[in-house]
């Protein structure tokens, strides 16, 4: 990612976190589940705490946006596989993350923001996969 992407990722999340993390869960994992409905059993029937752990789990990642967050990165993928997350599944997941983003954002989401989202996505999930 480029300085200016990661201040525009940034940036936007901090927007993003005006909002109640349970609306953001519901939001992300409502367009999840509706897209790949097959994803749902590999998360608990009652989601609040699922939905606490996303806001959570990115809000880290985000605001360590350079390599102190790599290796924490890199562990997150490796748990992951333990949890039964194949490679395919990060596009499935990635898609409905951009989707929520965009709706979150509303007016303050443009192209640059989009670009700059969907490149710290790939880079994330492309090291959680290697990590696997």
């Amino acid at each position: 990612m480029t300085a200016a992407q990661i201040k525009l990722v940034k940036r936007s999340w901090r927007i993003m976190m005006g909002i109640d993390p349970v609306l953001l869960g519901e939001t992300f994992y409502g367009k999840l589940f509706n897209d790949h409905p097959e994803l749902r059993h590999y998360f608990p029937k009652d989601m609040k705490e699922q939905y606490i752990k996303l806001t959570d789990m990115l809000s880290s990642i985000i605001l360590r946006l350079d390599h102190q967050a790599l290796s924490s990165v890199a562990e997150m993928g490796k748990r992951h596989v333990g949890y039964g997350v194949k490679p395919a599944h990060y596009n499935m997941v990635g898609k409905a993350m951009i989707w929520m983003l965009s709706k979150g954002l509303g007016t303050e989401w443009d192209r640059a923001t989009e670009e700059a989202w969907i490149q710290c996505y790939t880079e994330i999930s492309a090291l959680m996969t290697s990590a696997a």
